[in-house]
Parts: structure tokens; C-alpha cells; sequence
């Protein structure tokens, strides 16, 4: 079964935090100095957000595989789509391993499929290809945050 993701940054973590476990009913799944993530059922959703000095607002969007099989069927349709991917099969974000697949929208909203194989201990340091315009996401020299 898949799942919706919004990733959103944030001013000040610990303020949003507060207003997303009272809008959400429930502490985030996991919480960080500079990340948190909400594991919703209902709706089934995958809500996280991370501090960012620099943007506001919407991050990226995406859908979020339980199995292998189900990302490669969401990679399959993004190909169909005659957009620009970018596949991570090794990625290493937001405090997890993961196998993702980028692409931007016909107006250029970022959109990750993904599925995650366990965590790490650190935020992640993974980048993407600058001329996809999301270079900074996961960068060790940027505050900029895009994961999962």
C-alpha cells in the first residue's frame, strides 16, 4: 500500500512540532534537533518537516512504496510521463536508507517516489543533479532539506 509524503520547512522546529502534534493528535514518529515525522493511517499520510534558515513553505511531494515492487511500478509511470528522473537506489536522508526516484512536474513541483529499507543515526548528506533544481536537498554545505 502506498503512501502520500509532504515534506514542509520550516522557521523554528520546536514551534511547528507543537502545532503539528496538535493539529495531528499524536507526537511525531521520529524527532530530531532539526527534523520531525508524523507516520499518519488516517489519512495515510507521511508528514515531516525540517528547519530551514533559507525557504519556507512546501518542500517536495511524493508517495511512499511499502515494497520494491511497488516503487519500481511508480517508476515505471513516472518514466511513462516523459518527464526527467533521477534515480537514488542507495540514498542515505533524513535519517534513513532509502531507494528513491525524483522528478519535477510539468510546473516544476518536486516530486520523490521512494521506499525506505531502515535508519541512520545522521540527516543525510544525499544530492541530486543541479540542472533537476533540486541540488541543495540533502546537503552537508546547505540548510536546504528534502526528504523523506
Amino acid at each position: 500500500m502506498q503512501r502520500f509524503h509532504v515534506s514542509i520547512s520550516v522557521a523554528e522546529l520546536a514551534r511547528s512540532t507543537e502545532f503539528y502534534n496538535t493539529l495531528f493528535g499524536i507526537e511525531p514518529t521520529v524527532l530530531k534537533d532539526d527534523y520531525a515525522k508524523w507516520m499518519l493511517e488516517d489519512p495515510r499520510i507521511n508528514f515531516s518537516i525540517s528547519e530551514s534558515k533559507k525557504r519556507r513553505g512546501v518542500n517536495h511531494i511524493g508517495l511512499q512504496a511499502d515494497t520494491m515492487e511497488e516503487l519500481e511500478a511508480i517508476q515505471s509511470r513516472l518514466r511513462d510521463a516523459q518527464e526527467k528522473t533521477f534515480d537514488q537506489p542507495e540514498a542515505r536522508c533524513c535519517y534513513a536508507r532509502s531507494s528513491k526516484t525524483w522528478v519535477r512536474d510539468p510546473d516544476d513541483v518536486a516530486w520523490e517516489a521512494f521506499v525506505t529499507h531502515g535508519e541512520i543515526t545522521q540527516y543525510g548528506t544525499d544530492q541530486v543533479p543541479a540542472d533537476l533544481a533540486w541540488e541543495k536537498c540533502c546537503s552537508a554545505s546547505s540548510d536546504e532539506r528534502c526528504c523523506a
